[in-house]
């Protein structure tokens, strides 16, 4: 008898994140989760929202120099100085795009998604560090965007 799978409750599936701090969190979570098994950033995850102050997102985009000492020093999450520089600019980028648009999902919901999410996929890939064309998938499905992937038998 199988059973069907249930997504994570960080998975926004069938619902959108309520907040920009969600959005975030999960960007990040996403940034993480390259090349780590999906257990072991489960099993840190509670650190990072602790080191990251709630995914706050004016807090880690204020973050310096002594932060990023921190961080690195903190034996409680994944202490990968990419991705930790990724992060940081990565909650500036959310904040310009709050500036500019009142929230990041007005933005992603302005960005045309009539060609299965490719052009929303570039824009993502172009405006964030440490994100790749899978991670922006991910993350696109993981706050619940109706994103189909490709299908690679084709190529």
């Amino acid at each position: 008898m199988s059973q069907e799978w249930t997504p994570p409750s960080w998975m926004y599936r069938g619902r959108r994140p309520p907040t920009d701090a969600a959005y975030f969190e999960n960007l990040t979570r996403c940034v993480f989760q390259a090349g780590f098994s999906w257990r072991t950033i489960a099993n840190k995850w509670l650190n990072f929202k602790a080191a990251f102050h709630g995914f706050d997102i004016g807090a880690v985009a204020s973050y310096g120099a002594e932060d990023i000492r921190r961080l690195m020093g903190d034996a409680g999450i994944i202490r990968n100085r990419q991705k930790i520089l990724a992060t940081l600019h990565n909650a500036r980028e959310f904040e310009r795009i709050a500036a500019e648009h009142g929230s990041f999902q007005r933005w992603l919901d302005g960005l045309d998604k009539a060609d299965n999410y490719a052009i929303v996929v570039r824009r993502i890939v172009s405006r964030f560090k440490h994100v790749g064309e899978a991670t922006a998938r991910i993350f696109l499905y993981t706050v619940g965007e109706d994103i189909r992937f490709p299908d690679r038998r084709h190529r």
